[in-house]
């Protein structure tokens, strides 16, 4: 009996990092990303931090793509040479991108030619339902368990039960780039930035809706704090997100630690996905949720 030997894949846009996710053994797919018209790959052409410069500067808006199914096929050979047995493939949340439907189709793709694989190389692709840390904290924490021995049955069931419950929240502080991106309308924005209003936005199985206008940054934090206290499930790990201004996602994260007991599980840095609809200013959470998306 061929002895199991698992690899775990996803996307840059789950803001793992390249560096982390090497250490964790994750396989990482970059994903396109265009700036003035100059084709670049996150995680490879730039830092998050260069990234968070690049998009004030920009003269065009910037824009993210999906993987090509040419792209994902090339891990899945690459994958299959390796001498693994089974590839669990975690992609951006297909209900936002093309790149779950273009994994379903390189796997097609890589039996056809392949039909000696169908047991040999087993591809598991997993619906991330989101974006950034909603799922890349699920990928992560995956591989410490596949670290530990975890099997296949025991990490999907973990990688889906996390993505059914996560939910990302975050509030921009500017509303420029919600504006230009098309998720609040020119007048909208105007009239908020006019009355120091910021949208309060919550994303679950990559469906976006605006949970209430806070007014004056001093009431952003007491107010996040509230939702996390309702929405989430007791005593499950949480996560911080932030963007170009660290400063206030540690206050924030303080005041987390205060109203629940214990710390945030990490402090992700947001990526191009992000940057690219809400700006590189922004402050979030993602938390495993009560109630179940459907």
């Amino acid at each position: 009996m061929l002895k199991t030997k698992i690899k775990l894949m996803t996307d840059s846009v789950s803001d793992i990092g390249r560096e982390r996710a090497e250490a964790l053994g994750i396989r990482l797919l970059c994903m396109p990303v265009t700036v003035d018209g100059k084709p670049l790959r996150e995680e490879v052409d730039f830092t998050k931090e260069e990234f968070y410069k690049m998009i004030d500067t920009a003269k065009e808006f910037p824009s993210t793509a999906q993987l090509t199914p040419f792209e994902i096929l090339e891990a899945y050979l690459q994958t299959a040479a390796e001498g693994y047995t089974d590839l669990i493939h975690v992609t951006i949340g297909a209900g936002g991108s093309g790149t779950y439907a273009n994994a379903e189709m390189a796997r097609q793709q890589f039996y056809e030619a392949h039909p000696e694989s169908e047991n040999t190389m087993r591809i598991h692709l997993v619906d991330g339902r989101n974006y950034t840390a909603t799922y890349g904290y699920a990928v992560a924490e995956a591989a410490k368990k596949l670290s530990r021995g975890a099997d296949v049955a025991e990490l999907i069931d973990y990688l889906e039960d996390w993505s059914r419950h996560a939910g990302l929240y975050f509030v921009p502080m500017t509303l420029k780039y919600v504006k230009r991106s098309g998720r609040v309308s020119a007048a909208a924005a105007f009239a908020g930035e006019l009355l120091g209003l910021k949208p309060f936005c919550r994303i679950v199985n990559c469906k976006s809706t605006v949970l209430m206008k806070i007014r004056g940054e001093q009431n952003l934090i007491p107010k996040m704090v509230e939702v996390v206290k309702a929405d989430m499930q007791p005593h499950t790990p949480y996560i911080v997100m932030q963007g170009s201004n660290p400063a206030i996602a540690q206050e924030f994260g303080a005041a987390l630690t205060k109203a629940l007991g214990y710390p945030p599980e990490q402090y992700c840095s947001i990526g191009a996905a992000i940057c690219c609809n809400a700006g590189a200013n922004v402050l979030g959470f993602v938390i495993k949720r009560k109630e179940e998306s459907v």
